[in-house]
């Protein structure tokens, strides 16, 4: 259950590809008027959409919040201190340092939309159940896979048993060696890829605890995980909504890893000590 200090908008627009055409219907109408949402009583607006009150409440909670009033206190919020559009449309005519400011503005704006909608419970359990593990797996797939692969790269230097595997049968014969006390996690941005689900199905069957680290949406990846982190990211002409996110799913592999290193300390430093002693190796 994602926090109630969270964006709302930013969880619309995140959201949106998934909304029924009813949902979308209530969407739009709230991205069109966001001031007037906050002084209307969810009657006012069932009444405006000629919908019944129930599907906006419905709408509400499908975006993270327990009901209407919670989301407009979230939303009055964001209005009140109304941050600059950072995520601009990148135009034919812009110069390459325009351009370039636009993408990293673009990134910023995901990072603390992210930052908004991270559970710091699911956070902790997440740090907790990776220190506990006696192995810990990462899968993901195209271009989750290489945020896999970096967090890999991070965990190895942590002394905990860790893998990953970029290709798919690999994956399937990796996670059906996977027992109870091991722990796996899954990266997807939709969280509706068939292989990576494929996965979780032998994971589930082996009685893996599993984590993901996702958009923030309903998928059947979170559906089915025992603990979700999401991520937000907008779309835009020349970047899709998969390739913002990255940037925030390695930053949640970033929380993960420091914290477990914190939490393992002389450990942690004598795995890393040794780690840069095995590198100096490579050095002339």
């Amino acid at each position: 259950m994602v926090n109630e200090n969270q964006h709302g908008l930013a969880s619309i627009r995140s959201n949106y590809g998934k909304f029924s055409k009813k949902e979308k219907k209530i969407a739009d109408y709230i991205l069109a008027n966001p001031q007037q949402i906050i002084h209307h009583t969810i009657n006012q607006v069932s009444e405006d959409l000629e919908i019944a009150d129930s599907t906006v409440f419905r709408f509400c909670q499908r975006i993270g919040f327990k009901g209407y009033q919670a989301f407009k206190i979230a939303l009055a919020a964001e209005i009140v201190t109304p941050m600059k559009d950072i995520h601009e449309k990148i135009n034919d005519g812009d110069s390459v340092a325009t351009v370039s400011e636009k993408v990293f503005r673009s990134n910023m704006k995901t990072l603390e939309d992210t930052l908004h909608i991270l559970d710091g419970n699911a956070l902790e359990q997440a740090v907790h159940a990776i220190l506990q593990a006696e192995k810990v797996e990462f899968y993901g797939n195209g271009g989750s896979a290489l945020v896999a692969l970096d967090a890999y790269h991070k965990f190895i230097r942590s002394g905990l048993h860790v893998s990953s595997n970029l290709d798919s049968h690999m994956q399937l014969m990796s996670a059906s060696q996977l027992r109870k006390k091991d722990v796996a996690v899954l990266i997807s941005h939709s969280g509706s890829t068939k292989d990576l689900l494929d996965v979780l199905q032998v994971l589930k069957k082996n009685d893996v605890q599993t984590i993901s680290i996702s958009n923030f949406a309903k998928s059947p990846l979170t559906k089915e995980v025992d603990i979700s982190l999401y991520t937000i990211a907008e779309e835009t002409d020349f970047r899709s909504e998969a390739l913002s996110s990255r940037i925030a799913q390695l930053s949640i592999v970033d929380a993960l890893y420091t914290n477990v290193m914190i939490a393992k300390k002389e450990e942690g430093k004598k795995a890393i000590s040794n780690m840069r002693k095995a590198i100096s190796l490579k050095r002339l």
